[in-house]
């Protein structure tokens, strides 16, 4: 399994620094890749959690991690597919792979929040529709010299979308998402999956299970997709007992968890601080944040955790 790290994106420690200071670090010490997310808006009254408070578009953070790395892979986990048109995606994804000579893989999803969809202009109705036609059209103008497309959701005159990326025929296109729906999607139409934050890592395997299926049905190979999950690693020394989270304990516990998520068919982790309260909350100290970050960098650097 291929561990990755999350760039710095939300709350206190996502200062220019910060990213500056992880992002090189991580490529220094053998990380696969570097994560994003996006979120739009935040409620006021905080209720989806302080990780939500204050977060950076993904898109720019990738582009600015690229301009301070050489080797290492950079992916958004994810882009909400309802809040942009196809085409300015494909725009944004091929500039951005040009500009990281190549490294970019683009996760998408449909997104949950409705204030996000309200201010957004998007809607919920046929949603799922909605998704199969955006790929087929973000694929299109990625891939192919000439586009034309006259479609229930979008319309593309005949034109084109240059310049292409440099992955050829286009980025890996990971698919998010936790229902049965979504997760047969992935396996129909996507070179991979990815789990959210609140993933059931027990249960993993039953969602790898679907999306392999999936594959198979539609005549794919299962093997060749990759299976990424968005590791909430919190180092608590402390957690101990039957109910400790997976991925909440000591250097030590965290380890055995993650082989035990490999062992359930997962491909890809990468360690995402920014859902530690301890380190992203808007209200931490930004050096504090740093500091344990380096430790977390250190304890689980594929060159020493192997």
């Amino acid at each position: 399994m291929k561990i990755g790290f999350g760039l710095p994106v939300s709350g206190a420690w996502a200062t220019v620094d910060i990213i500056e200071h992880v992002a090189r670090r991580a490529e220094e010490l053998g990380y696969h890749e570097l994560w994003s997310f996006q979120r739009l808006l935040s409620p006021v009254d905080g209720a989806w959690g302080e990780q939500y408070r204050s977060v950076h578009d993904p898109m720019v953070a990738l582009a600015y991690a690229a301009a301070l790395t050489t080797r290492i892979r950079l992916g958004v986990a994810v882009v909400n597919m309802p809040f942009v048109t196809p085409v300015l995606l494909a725009k944004q994804t091929a500039t951005l792979d040009i500009l990281c000579r190549g490294r970019l893989d683009m996760g998408l999803g449909l997104g949950w929040a409705d204030e996000e969809y309200a201010a957004a202009g998007a809607t919920k109705q046929r949603v799922a529709a909605r998704a199969d036609e955006f790929i087929q059209v973000y694929r299109s103008l990625l891939a192919d010299e000439v586009v034309e497309h006259d479609g229930e959701f979008y319309h593309v005159p005949r034109t084109r979308q240059d310049p292409k990326p440099v992955q050829r025929p286009h980025p890996p296109i990971i698919l998010g998402g936790t229902v049965p729906a979504a997760l047969r999607r992935a396996g129909r139409l996507a070179d991979g999956w990815v789990s959210s934050s609140r993933a059931d890592l027990v249960a993993i395997g039953d969602s790898i299970r679907i999306v392999r299926e999936a594959a198979a049905a539609a005549g794919r190979d299962p093997s060749a997709l990759r299976f990424v999950c968005r590791g909430v690693v919190k180092v608590r020394p402390d957690a101990t007992g039957a109910d400790r989270a997976p991925l909440t304990g000591s250097v030590d516990q965290i380890r055995a968890d993650l082989d035990a998520v490999a062992g359930r068919g997962v491909t890809e982790l990468f360690i995402d601080l920014n859902f530690d309260p301890q380190i992203s909350s808007p209200d931490a100290d930004p050096a504090a944040s740093l500091r344990r970050a380096d430790e977390v960098l250190d304890a689980f650097a594929p060159a020493t955790s192997s």
